[in-house]
């Protein structure tokens, strides 16, 4: 039987489920999720191997979805190089999942959206978290966004409640392309162990932390040593001034104490495997806006 896979690449507004989306799709936590806008600021790939039901997991299909930044209008340079990851995301795809919220009307960047319309890769638009709808303004949507682009196929879906999610994996299957695989069979995703650590910590700090700490904080793992029954993990934050830097210790270290057993907790079911976390806190000032620093954290090549 004909092998098929390719790039099915993931794109919207910030906050409409594109995280939770390939993180159900894939079966496994690998974008984090919070409910604040550029949460994800890489591209990340989760590899799906076979998703069709009643077939052995590997069998005839590779489906590589991409994760990217929510579109939006940047402000200063690592929001610039998030905007990148979405332009190489319309270079390499196959095919594009575009995914709205249900009363959404357009993306934040005009120029990507008429990308969408003059695609020549199958389109499929998603509108997502209908759970919060009535049926007449979803059927209302539909309507809407099937005028705007008359060549989308169109899934109403909840990618929380997995609803509609088979239909969409079994249209995604059928319109891959001929293809052998272009990762291993074993292979997850094409991001390293320091990587989901760095999330995992910057997840928690986005949870417990409000206004700039969230955004102004960047991670670096300097070691990971695993071993046959621990993990010993040392990471340092990165933040761009001292007073950000005072508000993640907290008084006696206990905020950064609990991003620690936060991230561990979740780590510990990552890698199922026992967790020593150190984090540390240093200043890398206006490390947003320094492009030698965006290269070194991996946002520009």
């Amino acid at each position: 039987m004909v092998h098929k896979a390719g790039f099915v690449n993931i794109i919207g507004n910030p906050n409409v489920g594109k995280s939770t989306l390939m993180n159900r799709l894939v079966g496994e936590k690998l974008s984090i999720i919070t409910s604040k806008a550029q949460t994800t600021r890489h591209r990340i790939l989760g590899i799906g191997h076979m998703l069709k039901p009643g077939r052995e997991a590997d069998e005839n299909y590779q489906i590589v979805l991409s994760d990217t930044p929510g579109i939006l209008q940047p402000a200063y340079e690592l929001q610039h190089s998030m905007m990148d990851f979405v332009r190489t995301a319309f270079e390499d795809a196959d095919i594009l999942l575009y995914i709205i919220e249900s009363g959404e009307s357009e993306l934040k960047d005009p120029s990507f959206f008429a990308k969408i319309q003059h695609s020549k890769i199958p389109v499929i638009l998603l509108i997502n978290k209908i759970d919060l709808s009535t049926q007449e303004e979803v059927v209302g949507q539909m309507k809407i966004w099937q005028d705007k682009l008359p060549n989308a196929i169109i899934y109403p879906i909840s990618a929380l409640n997995n609803f509609n999610l088979q239909v969409l994996l079994e249209k995604i299957i059928e319109l891959l392309p001929e293809s052998p695989p272009y990762y291993p069979k074993d292979q997850l995703t094409d991001k390293s162990e320091r990587f989901f650590v760095n999330e995992s910590i910057r997840e928690k700090i986005l949870l417990n932390f409000k206004k700039e700490i969230p955004y102004a904080v960047e991670i670096e793992t300097e070691s990971f040593e695993e071993e046959e029954n621990i993990i010993r993990i040392r990471s340092v934050i990165m933040v761009e001034r001292d007073t950000q830097k005072g508000i993640l210790i907290g008084h006696k270290g206990l905020a950064l104490k609990r991003i620690g057993s936060e991230a561990r907790f979740d780590l510990e079911k990552f890698f199922e495997k026992k967790i020593f976390l150190e984090l540390y806190v240093k200043v890398n000032k206006d490390w947003r806006s320094n492009e030698r620093q965006l290269k070194r954290f991996g946002y520009k090549e």
